[in-house]
């Protein structure tokens, strides 16, 4: 049997994906942090505009965590985790930076998980759709 080696996530496809969420984010008049991780859970980028508020880094690296360790978007998970969900426990049963918050997306090459993007500093819903937009970014 043969696999086919996925290409990992480079710095330079962080520095891109960093690039097109700010840029979703400005033309929404909206501050954010952004934050990409490796396969790993290992920090490749991250940048916190100046006037974003302080917590939207902690927020954007624990989004982009969330949806690389579930391998969904964080905005897929936010009713599992209520009460009655199947995830409910989880957020206290793990000593795991977890966050159910609208705003992380994993990032696939060749349908393999190769990192995950967060973004935090506006509504939920907005931080879902920059980080949609910044993946259609990258090639």
């Amino acid at each position: 049997m043969s696999t086919t080696a996925v290409a990992p996530l480079t710095i330079q496809d962080a520095e891109a994906l960093v690039t097109a969420a700010r840029q979703a984010a400005e033309a929404a008049g909206v501050t954010v942090s952004v934050t990409v991780l490796d396969a790993g859970g290992h920090l490749l980028a991250f940048r916190r505009d100046d006037r974003a508020v302080l917590i939207s880094g902690e927020t954007s690296t624990r989004k982009a965590y969330t949806a690389l360790q579930l391998d969904t978007p964080t905005a897929d998970l936010v009713d599992a985790v209520q009460p009655g969900g199947p995830f409910h426990t989880l957020p206290t049963a793990l000593d795991r930076p977890l966050l159910f918050i609208a705003g992380g997306v994993p990032v696939h090459r060749d349908g393999r998980l190769i990192g995950a993007l967060g973004i935090g500093g506006g509504a939920p819903e907005q931080d879902h759709a920059f980080a949609r937009a910044a993946l259609e970014t990258l090639v």
